[in-house]
């Protein structure tokens, strides 16, 4: 019982933390609606589901003690999130207030860079190894560690389309529209210092 409370518990502050993550699904929500920004909630419970199923099989333990390999991660994820922040930062007016988009965003698309964000996200990344390393016992059955993790993926899947909801609801969305030049900017800044933090914090 309180190896299974720990989990909740971290998981929830894990989940609400802000990160790449809450500034992506506030970027697909606002700019593109609430289809692009459910399903870029859905990739990242899914990128979740990446970094839950390597560590159960051993390969979580192995990333995290080999620098290099860590290194290579997260420079990866730094990489992604400096490209989608300057491509945000410089993106032009886009949507017009009536919330008719310009270059929609495909489902495919948005589902993408959900996934990529946690798949690639070094924080993630920790936050599931460090939960199997010092919370989840060895001894606990894998049917159980399975649990965990459809558990975590799932608070992750609720609380981003729960943002999503919110951001793309028509009368907040269309106040956002209405000064998404200076939005784009800052949301693309915070991915980007978000990245450069990632490529130059060390483990």
């Amino acid at each position: 019982m309180a190896e299974v409370l720990a989990v909740a518990v971290i998981t929830v502050l894990a989940v609400i933390s802000p990160g790449a993550d809450f500034a992506m699904i506030v970027r697909n929500s606002y700019l593109y609606g609430r289809t692009a920004g459910l399903l870029a909630a859905l990739g990242i419970s899914l990128g979740v589901l990446v970094h839950v199923s390597y560590t159960m099989l051993g390969v979580g333990l192995l990333l995290s003690g080999t620098p290099a390999l860590f290194t290579a991660v997260r420079i990866a994820g730094a990489c992604y999130l400096v490209w989608i922040g300057w491509k945000t930062f410089r993106s032009r007016v886009e949507v017009d207030t009536s919330g008719e988009v310009g270059e929609p965003l495909s489902n495919g698309a948005a589902l993408r860079t959900g996934f990529l964000t946690n798949a690639l996200n070094p924080k993630t990344m920790l936050f599931i190894v460090s939960t199997w390393t010092q919370v989840v016992h060895a001894g606990t059955p894998l049917l159980r560690q399975a649990g965990y993790g459809l558990f975590i993926s799932v608070a992750h899947l609720v609380w981003f389309s729960l943002v999503a909801g919110v951001l793309s609801a028509p009368a907040l969305r269309t106040r956002l529209l209405r000064r998404q030049v200076p939005l784009n900017r800052t949301i693309g800044a915070v991915l980007v210092a978000l990245g450069i933090s990632l490529a130059f914090t060390s483990a």
